[in-house]
């Protein structure tokens, strides 16, 4: 059978491969480590075309590399196919040597290059992403312009694999720079203005709160609930938020006025007011939120900062009475939502007890 006289070479080639790129450094670094695993998928992607190789197949390969070096890691026979998962996904943003297409024995690392239009557009954050965000970004996007995003920001902001998971599920890519908002009325500056965009979501997931259905109205245990989780709570928001107080009192011509939620955005270098409300949008927000940046910005803004801005966090909230409702206000302001995982999906209504009903059970 041909497959078993070429066996050993097949084995001796993937050996050859990772002693290879063991060896150009005392440490794989992470873009040695991409390459050589892009490097072992091509190959195992043109062995399963070819010569039709199996899983079985695979995990032989997986257990003999193991054999022939000791103590190797990150080569199981699953993680052996997400390298073909990942040169499939990639092939056509690579430029592989002509070279390299005709030797079907040998996988050679230096001809494997980054093309100019992936070069172009993620420089050198490609590399600094490790294979196991890749491999949860590629099983969890659609198209080049999403795994972009999560790649970018995921170097960009350091995201654990737990953050990137948070962000996948809560589709950030399709809710970043969708905000209702007035920003194109209220922020000259062209930068600022896109960056301003990027800064804040439609949607927020806040899955770490814990409000049972009596506190839904009480505003209070909402923000309670975000302070006491405020670190969860800015990586929902990004790393470039940095918090400054709940409650943040104000003084106007001597009467007191707390803002629920007060932050400073490093990116924008300006104040963020977060308003939160539990119940549905309305019309009337907007008239405070812009009091609230106005005094913000005569009293507490420095000079060298950007006007402040605020979004207000409620439960619901329609566009069209968002449009009108920002007509004639000034100051850069958006509406934003949240749910939390406390929301049972429809499928799944009526098949559980609600919530007095497990507390009569439990009693």
């Amino acid at each position: 059978m041909e497959l078993s006289k070429n066996y050993l070479d097949n084995i001796n080639a993937l050996k050859s491969a990772i002693l290879k790129s063991r060896h150009k450094a005392a440490t794989i670094v992470n873009k040695e480590l991409l390459i050589l695993y892009f490097a072992i998928g091509r190959f195992i992607s043109r062995k399963i075309e070819e010569e039709k190789w199996g899983a079985k197949i695979i995990d032989n390969l997986s257990a003999d590399l193991q054999l022939e070096l000791p103590g190797l890691r990150g080569f199981s026979a699953s993680n052996i196919k997400r390298m073909r998962v990942f040169f499939e996904a990639w092939h056509d943003q690579f430029v592989i040597s002509p070279s390299v297409t005709n030797q079907t024995q040998v996988i050679d690392l230096e001809e494997i290059k980054f093309s100019p239009s992936l070069t172009d557009q993620l420089g050198n954050v490609f590399s600094n992403v490790s294979f196991t965000h890749h491999i949860e970004i590629l099983q969890n996007t659609k198209s080049l312009d999403e795994r972009i995003f999560y790649i970018q920001k995921t170097a960009a902001e350091f995201w654990s694999i737990s953050t990137l998971k948070n962000h996948l599920a809560n589709q950030t890519f399709k809710k970043t720079g969708r905000l209702p908002n007035n920003f194109s009325q209220t922020i000259i500056n062209d930068d600022v203005r896109q960056k301003a965009l990027q800064s804040f979501k439609d949607e927020y997931l806040l899955d770490f709160l814990n409000i049972e259905d009596n506190d839904e109205n009480d505003e209070r245990v909402l923000e309670s609930e975000i302070v006491q989780n405020i670190k969860k709570f800015l990586m929902s928001l990004g790393s470039d938020f940095a918090f400054i107080a709940n409650q943040y009192r104000l003084i106007v011509e001597d009467e007191e006025y707390f803002l629920d939620l007060l932050f400073f955005n490093r990116r924008l270098q300006c104040l963020v007011v977060f308003e939160l409300k539990t119940g549905k949008f309305k019309p009337e927000y907007m008239g405070k939120m812009n009091f609230y940046l106005s005094a913000l910005d005569e009293y507490v803004k420095q000079p060298h900062e950007q006007t402040s801005i605020g979004i207000i966090l409620c439960k619901e909230k329609k566009n069209k009475v968002i449009e009108f409702s920002f007509r004639d206000f000034n100051k850069a302001m958006g509406v934003s939502t949240y749910k939390t995982s406390q929301v049972l999906p429809a499928a799944f209504k009526g098949l559980l007890p609600d919530v007095e009903t497990l507390k009569k059970l439990m009693d």
